[in-house]
């Protein structure tokens, strides 16, 4: 009993525990509020060789790069904005792991909704339809389907006790 209980509380502070980030001790900026915009900028932005990572959990050469290159940045006083949109110039929309809702990146942001509503639609239509047929919508039994099923059930009866 108590090693199952180690073993949760283990689990436990295993999942509760702060994801590790990839940031170096020699990136980060003397100025606390900086280093809080670049370490939020750096989770809006993507890793370029792992692509489903951010460059603040990356360990890449190039997310270290680009961690410096937004220190950089925002050291030389730029805003979030232009950071990002330096970036965005650089390696284009890629480079953020959510897209602006621009005209190129329209149909990445409405298809998922459209999808959705199409596809409760489509099951809403099929409960209706199913609803407005009823029972008299099922086949009937011919003759010789209902002498067949009598036998069977017949069959399978168990005999009366005594």
């Amino acid at each position: 009993m108590r090693r199952i209980l180690g073993l949760a509380a283990l689990a436990l502070l295993l999942v509760a525990a702060p994801v590790a980030h990839a940031v170096q001790p020699d990136e980060v900026m003397a100025d606390t509020a900086k280093e809080q915009r670049a370490r939020a900028l750096s989770r809006e932005l993507r890793c370029m060789v792992c692509q489903n990572q951010s460059i603040d959990d990356s360990d890449a050469p190039l997310a270290r790069d680009l961690r410096l290159l937004v220190r950089e940045r925002l050291a030389a006083g730029d805003s979030d904005n232009q950071v990002l949109d330096f970036l965005v110039a650089r390696y284009g929309q890629f480079v953020l792991l959510k897209p602006r809702f621009e005209r190129q990146t329209l149909l990445l942001w409405l298809l998922p909704p459209v999808l959705l509503l199409g596809g409760g639609l489509a099951l809403w239509l099929q409960v209706r339809r199913r609803g407005q047929r009823g029972p008299e919508a099922t086949p009937k039994l011919t003759a010789e389907e209902e002498a067949r099923l009598a036998a069977l059930m017949a069959a399978e009866q168990p005999p009366p006790a005594t």
